[in-house]
């Protein structure tokens, strides 16, 4: 049976770029990078505090997304925080345009979207806290 969500696989346009944007501006941690010359492609393992990766790759000559955010295919990557006001905040300062946070309809629960530097929609999602008895 399926357990969770082991990792996310992106396509880049620009390595360094993509690189210095996960790692140095969302702060998520290298465990691995890989350059295989045969394909002219790198392999970056990013983690998430919680287990959960992301590996970006770069290829040459890769299509651009067809559409924002609509194609087919993966609609958007979520990142959970625990106060959505803060990280945003955090990642403005660092140069990031965010749209405004929203609340979701369905679950009362506040989001929040941004792009990465191949305009790959990722949204920010508050978690859900326990309530305080």
């Amino acid at each position: 049976m399926l357990r969770r969500i082991h990792h996310a696989a992106i396509i880049c346009s620009d390595y360094t770029k993509s690189k210095r944007f996960y790692v140095e501006l969302l702060g998520l941690s290298i465990i691995a990078e890989h350059y295989r010359a045969e394909r002219c492609s790198y392999k970056l393992d990013l983690a998430l505090p919680d287990g959960s990766q992301i590996e970006l790759f770069s290829f040459p000559n890769a299509p651009a997304r067809p559409s924002y955010p609509e194609a087919q295919g993966l609609r958007h990557l979520a990142f959970e925080v625990d106060d959505i006001h803060s990280c945003k905040t955090e990642l403005e300062m660092k140069g990031i345009q965010l749209e405004d946070i929203r609340t979701d309809e369905y679950t009362g629960m506040k989001f929040v979207f941004f792009a990465d530097p191949d305009d790959l929609p990722l949204e920010l999602y508050e978690r859900a806290l326990p309530n305080d008895k």
